[in-house]
């Protein structure tokens, strides 16, 4: 397993729609781990490939650091596609390991139903509601070029606009590897 660098707000792989994973071999495989890895060292909960710079369908959750969901067993998702999404929308302060030390309040449905494949290649659907339905839709946003500046109202987009600016540039101090300008 290695960490690898995190692509950052500004990186041309973060806007795109990425691949279809056409099966799951060992790339793959070895993909998801390092991703792990490097979701972990970074303190996050949740990362997409591209953020890795690999330009597929595929993102890893581990909720297991958030207060009483110590338990939760981490997932991943290959080729997921959010099928159907509650009414209700819920506001929570969303980070981003792409947008580092940045944070704003996200809209998003509080539950969605998702389909994907496993890493034996096993369909599956899951309900999905609050945190893990949260991160969820973070993650595919990253799958089909969305990021949190795309999810908030232009006002506070601007807002954000110096902080946007200092990551592109790479004038962040933080504590893991992001990738060069």
């Amino acid at each position: 397993m290695a960490v690898l660098p995190i692509t950052v707000y500004g990186d041309k792989i973060l806007r795109e729609n990425t691949k279809p994973v056409k099966n799951v071999d060992e790339v793959v495989i070895a993909t998801i781990r390092d991703m792990f890895e490097t979701m972990r060292n970074a303190n996050g909960i949740g990362l997409a490939a591209n953020q890795v710079g690999v330009d597929k369908s595929i993102f890893v959750v581990d909720l297991s650091p958030i207060e009483g969901l110590e338990d939760s067993d981490p997932v991943v998702m290959i080729n997921p596609e959010i099928i159907s999404e509650s009414e209700e929308l819920v506001i929570i302060e969303e980070g981003c390991l792409s947008l580092p030390l940045l944070r704003a309040d996200v809209e998003r449905p509080e539950a969605v139903e998702v389909k994907y494949i496993d890493t034996d290649e096993n369909e599956k659907i899951i309900e999905a509601d609050d945190w893990l339905a949260r991160v969820i839709q973070h993650e595919y946003d990253h799958l089909i070029g969305k990021m949190i500046p795309d999810r908030v109202p232009s006002e506070l987009k601007k807002k954000l606009k110096d902080q946007l600016i200092n990551i592109t540039r790479r004038n962040v101090d933080i504590d893991y590897p992001i990738t060069d300008k």
